[in-house]
């Protein structure tokens, strides 16, 4: 009796497993995005940015967004906003949009968005985030709440959440405009690199980090010193590539891209993922 159970309890066990991975799209690759404003999206959606999305392209809503019909923890075709129920056009956009016109068919890209104007880096470090968040204006305290006060743990849990639909193939950051001049920024990000890893079961040889530039030296951009921090970045993090802002696009503060500028910055993102991947961009969005 005992053996026909553990035999049926066997069995059983292997017919949940199987659904479980049949479950996992290996084609589905999803990609982590974090940051400050550039990241969150600060341009103005513009009429073309909210046309022709291919469904082959999602966004996982990391907030409820009863107002776009979104509930936190699922997948919508990624039509922005892509981070918060409010925010604006962000590199992530044509990131995503870029790797769907280059990759086969039955590719598909999901991405996560979490992102929080005017934070430092220290923000998502779990480790010391309270006690940096007790030190930020009320403004932003406002947007962390929609994170339930903590944006790191918002991003691993909808990260497993993902895991179980498809494979994290990438992460990419746009921070650092709070940080200038921060000789210690490449740790502080490792950190979180590091934890990420750690708490999503991820290898860092598969996993690669992408960081983009602040606004370039080329456009006035008020935080442009620290691009030669984040130059350095790849010495800290061995899989890191640093995502080159020249000749994108500023709004009027020197601080944030403008709408063109996240196009730009999104497609570069997204070269650099393909090649990554082993291809080689064909088309453009």
């Amino acid at each position: 009796m005992n053996k026909r159970f553990s035999t049926a309890t066997l069995l059983f066990g292997l017919l949940l497993w199987s659904l479980s991975a049949s479950a996992q799209d290996k084609n589905f690759y999803i990609f982590l995005c974090f940051g400050q404003s550039n990241m969150e999206g600060n341009a103005k959606i513009e009429p073309q940015d909210t046309v022709n999305v291919n469904s082959r392209f999602q966004v996982m809503e990391a907030v409820n967004c009863p107002d776009l019909g979104r509930t936190m923890g699922k997948w919508y075709t990624a039509v922005p906003p892509l981070c918060r129920c409010r925010t604006g056009l962000t590199p992530a956009d044509y990131f995503g949009r870029e790797l769907v016109a280059n990759l086969p068919e039955k590719v598909r890209i999901g991405v996560i968005n979490v992102a929080i104007g005017g934070c430092k880096i220290e923000l998502f470090d779990k480790d010391h985030y309270e006690s940096y968040t007790a030190t930020v204006p009320g403004w932003m305290k406002n947007f962390i709440k929609d994170y339930d006060g903590n944006p790191y743990a918002r991003l691993v849990e909808m990260a497993k959440l993902a895991q179980k639909d498809g494979v994290i193939k990438g992460i990419l950051l746009h921070q650092g405009e709070s940080n200038t001049n921060d000789t210690l920024w490449t740790k502080k990000v490792k950190v979180v690199y590091d934890n990420l890893l750690h708490d999503l079961d991820l290898k860092p040889k598969k996993v690669p980090l992408l960081a983009g530039e602040t606004v370039n030296a080329d456009q006035g951009g008020v935080c442009a010193s620290m691009n030669n921090i984040i130059a350095t970045l790849p010495q800290t993090i061995k899989n890191a590539h640093v995502i080159s802002s020249a000749g994108c696009p500023d709004a009027a503060d020197n601080l944030h891209f403008s709408a063109a500028g996240y196009r730009e910055l999104g497609k570069r993102y997204a070269i650099q993922m393909l090649s990554l991947l082993g291809y080689k961009p064909t088309a453009t969005e």
